[in-house]
């Protein structure tokens, strides 16, 4: 029988989970079985995704950039990486803020739903936690974020995911270093980093074989924690497809660029990447699926190790197309629920432009994106006696938008890595490998 692909197998489990997440719904007990026997093994495969996360960003990007001996081959990748991050940003919040004003969900929304909302979330503990984390990023000063990226202890940097931009900082430091030296003197190091770097990616061969089955307990506990809502789900369905469609058009816009800019086929594109943005949905973390991503782009689309291991820790930090259109459509959904006043074209914007500031450094973790749109609407004015309810009229569907905008984050970074990949001649035949492989020789 031939053995089925990893995307089928986890196609299948989250599949899977969708049956029984839905199953346990109605059986008495049935959070509590989720809770003890089904959650954990999720959390376990997403904490082992996590463990290789900050190794393997150390290793490829000291690898990528000692391997290219030239710092203006470095300059010219990291100039064309910042510049289609920015264009596709932007793009997605264009498309966020035409089809927003153009289907305006917002007008459907009936005041006594929105009072249903406000007595069922406004008080939430999670909700006035985010609104709490966006003030406290808004008292930095505008020039904390390069301050930030630099890190006084290494050890300590990479003691914590949530400081990745440091980690990719010293890395880019260490690989231009290694490159100004003789080569004899960069040698061990650099063998150390090649070996290192293959050791993480055949632990990331490892852990996906446990994949189906964790994005099966993922989407089981995603069901059984966020399906109590229906009713306020069904009234916000508007809102929500306005979302769904911008994020389905972004995709669009990603294959024309592979198509026309890359050379590749776009639907090959997209079926080498389907592991990896299966599990961005059923983890809603594009940093706890960046390890995946690598492997993907560089194993089986084919971008050398120098560009992807630049590209996508960068990306998983500050390209965030999917959150950036999010924000762009529940601001303008918020305020036409409860301030159209304020919707005149500066403040439209406004919004692109905070929103794209926003993206840069971004946590890339499950719920970052409504932190941001807490610093968005703030910019905008809004007003804050009215955020808490604002922000509990999204809350109910936050979850499934972020596990759907994430997809998009990670293609978005995928993306950009082919095609610079492409411009500086570093895009070649896809070399897939096996966790097995040596014990095959």
């Amino acid at each position: 029988m031939k053995k089925l692909a990893l995307h089928t197998k986890i196609l299948l489990g989250m599949v899977l989970g969708f049956v029984a997440g839905f199953v346990l719904l109605k059986i008495p007990g049935g959070d509590r079985f989720n809770y003890n026997w089904i959650a954990p093994w999720g959390k376990i495969f997403i904490n082992l995704l996590k463990l290789i996360a900050i190794p393997l960003i150390l290793a490829s990007l000291v690898k990528g950039v000692s391997d290219l001996q030239d710092i203006a081959k470095f300059k010219t990748i990291g100039f064309r990486t910042v510049g289609m991050y920015i264009t596709t940003t932007v793009t997605a919040i264009v498309i966020g803020l035409l089809l927003v004003n153009l289907i305006k969900p917002g007008e459907g929304i009936s005041r006594e739903t929105v009072e249903k909302l406000k007595v069922s979330y406004a008080h939430n503990d999670n909700i006035q936690t985010k609104i709490s984390r966006a003030r406290q990023q808004q008292q930095k000063p505008a020039l904390q974020f390069l301050v930030d990226m630099v890190p006084d202890n290494i050890f300590k940097a990479m003691s914590d995911n949530r400081n990745m931009l440091q980690v990719i900082f010293f890395a880019l430091f260490l690989g231009i270093a290694l490159i100004l030296i003789p080569g004899h003197q960069a040698a061990p190091l650099k063998e150390f980093f090649d070996s290192f770097n293959e050791v993480i990616l055949k632990m990331v061969d490892l852990i996906m074989l446990f994949a189906p089955y964790a994005v099966f307990a993922l989407i089981v506990n995603v069901i059984v924690t966020t399906s109590g809502d229906t009713e306020i789900l069904q009234k916000l369905l508007l809102y929500a497809g306005v979302v769904v469609a911008g994020l389905v058009l972004m995709i669009g816009v990603y294959m024309l660029l592979v198509r026309f800019l890359a050379g590749k086929n776009p639907f090959w594109f997209l079926r080498q990447l389907l592991p990896a943005q299966l599990l961005a949905f059923s983890s809603s973390s594009s940093a706890a699926t960046l390890p995946v991503t690598m492997e993907r782009v560089e194993e089986h689309i084919g971008v050398d190790k120098e560009v992807a291991g630049f590209v996508l820790p960068v990306g998983a930090t500050v390209n965030m197309d999917g959150t950036s259109l999010y924000q762009a459509v529940a601001a303008v959904f918020i305020m036409q629920v409860f301030w159209p006043e304020g919707l005149g074209f500066a403040n439209q914007i406004t919004i692109i432009l905070t929103a794209l500031l926003a993206s840069i450094g971004a946590a890339a973790v499950p719920g970052a994106g409504m932190i941001m749109l807490v610093i968005v609407l703030d910019t905008l004015g809004f007003p804050s006696e009215q955020l808490p309810m604002a922000l509990a009229l999204i809350f109910a569907i936050d979850r499934p938008l972020d596990m759907l905008r994430t997809v998009i984050n990670i293609t978005g970074d995928a993306t950009v890595a082919t095609v610079v990949a492409k411009s500086v001649g570093k895009l070649h035949k896809p070399h897939p490998k096996e966790w097995d492989d040596y014990l095959k020789k």
